[in-house]
């Protein structure tokens, strides 16, 4: 039996982006998602993290990953190349445990975003292939390298960087008209372990291509990346390995809006005088499309346990929304199936916004569970989408902003049947 190890690098600096490794991205830590490609994968026997922090192992341990070793600090500083720290990881299994992989996949975790066959993909390509002592991913590239140049200086003539046979001027074709060129990724390498050690090389001297959808093509480099690819996991567009349950997409059709209100419609403080009342913060913004979505046929709905009639007040202000509150804070699944029988209401065409722990069984009857940007992590993790606003600061608006935006702009398919929100 072919033995494939897993391996994934993970140091605890990062001057970019501080331990990125294991800073939230989309509700989990980073290096989760690679270790979740790993784990999925039905090539690979064994998922190893590499690192230089317990704090990481820790947490890598706690996602199914081993990390029955730390790296030496010297090979975790900001220029250490991949090879040393392939060859630290082999040679202490060996070492230690007499362990020795065939295959070692690479998994970094600054692309966090694969799909889910990809890590099997890459391994059956390399074992069919026997002259190959590597797979690697690859993309089409974004910038044709023949329309680039070299410069001497500013004074002097340039010259192209590339040339092609038969081509004079390459640097003035068409683009139809130059070779395609590939762009390799983060996504995965298969290496065949003797390269690593008797070659001393992180792929050999045959690299066999893996070509993957250029709309996974993520680097998380800097704080704009990172925001970025949070939004294309939310999303939901691509089918993707996650360490959680799948998220969903919007549904093509929502009837009702559920609302929890403290976190949500305020930002879950309150201020409370010498004689009890209490008072709470809300934005205005939040009605500003109440009446086009009821018009739509959407109705919006607060759900609450809080039993202040501040629930009722503000939901009146609103644009008089229905209020269900008071609920006992254990009982808001039932609250909510109770609300979607009463209205006649499919849970599948119910989109849920939330932040505790409570709303979670709504989350799980709901056709789309929302999280607000601030919400408790395990929410966050179980949401299928997570808005950039936090609670009592407009997070209601910006959900009802995205269903609007797309009852405004339906897809072509949609267009086809103009009824196709109508209840």
């Amino acid at each position: 039996m072919t033995e494939i190890l897993a391996l994934i690098p993970a140091r605890g600096g990062s001057k970019g982006i501080p331990r990125k490794n294991i800073r939230s991205f989309a509700g989990y830590p980073l290096m989760a998602y690679s270790i979740a490609a790993g784990l999925q994968a039905e090539t690979v026997s064994r998922v190893v993290v590499s690192t230089d922090d317990e704090v990481m192992a820790e947490i890598a341990r706690e996602f199914g990953a081993q990390a029955p070793f730390l790296r030496p600090v010297e090979l975790a500083a900001d220029d250490t190349t991949d090879l040393p720290v392939f060859q630290h990881a082999l040679r202490w299994l060996d070492g230690n445990e007499g362990y020795q992989p065939d295959v070692v996949v690479q998994l970094r975790p600054t692309s966090p975003i694969r799909p889910p066959d990809l890590v099997d993909r890459a391994v059956r390509k390399l074992l069919a292939h026997a002259d190959a002592d590597s797979v690697r991913g690859v993309v089409p590239a974004g910038q044709n390298p023949h329309k680039m140049w070299r410069l001497a200086g500013d004074d002097s003539a340039m010259t192209p960087l590339l040339d092609v046979e038969g081509l004079a001027e390459p640097y003035n074709a068409p683009r139809q008209a130059l070779p395609q060129i590939y762009w390799q990724t983060g996504h995965v390498d298969a290496i065949r372990t003797q390269a690593i050690l008797a070659k001393g090389s992180m792929s050999g001297d045959k690299i066999y291509p893996l070509l993957i959808d250029p709309r996974y093509t993520v680097d998380i480099d800097n704080v704009a990346d990172w925001a970025r690819y949070e939004s294309l996991v939310y999303s939901a567009s691509l089918d993707m390995v996650s360490p959680g349950r799948r998220r969903r997409p919007m549904p093509e059709r929502i009837d009702l809006i559920v609302t929890d209100f403290d976190g949500v419609i305020t930002d879950n403080r309150v201020w409370t005088d010498e004689n009890g009342r209490e008072t709470v913060v809300a934005s205005r913004s939040d009605s500003m499309h109440i009446r086009e979505l009821r018009e739509r046929g959407i109705d919006v709905v607060i759900l609450s346990s809080e039993p202040n009639p501040v629930v009722k007040a503000r939901a009146a202000k609103m644009g008089g929304i229905e209020a269900v509150h008071g609920i006992d804070i254990l009982g808001k699944g039932a609250a909510f199936r109770e609300l979607l029988a009463r209205k006649h209401v499919d849970a599948s065409h119910v989109a849920y916004i939330g932040n505790d722990l409570n709303d979670l069984p709504c989350f799980e009857l709901a056709g789309w569970s929302v999280a607000v940007a601030d919400a408790y992590p395990e929410v966050l993790r179980r949401a299928d989408y997570v808005l950039t606003r936090p609670g009592g600061h407009g997070a209601l608006r910006e959900l009802c902003d995205l269903i609007v935006m797309r009852l405004r702009t339906p897809a072509a398919s949609d267009q086809e049947n103009p009824t196709w929100r109508v209840k």
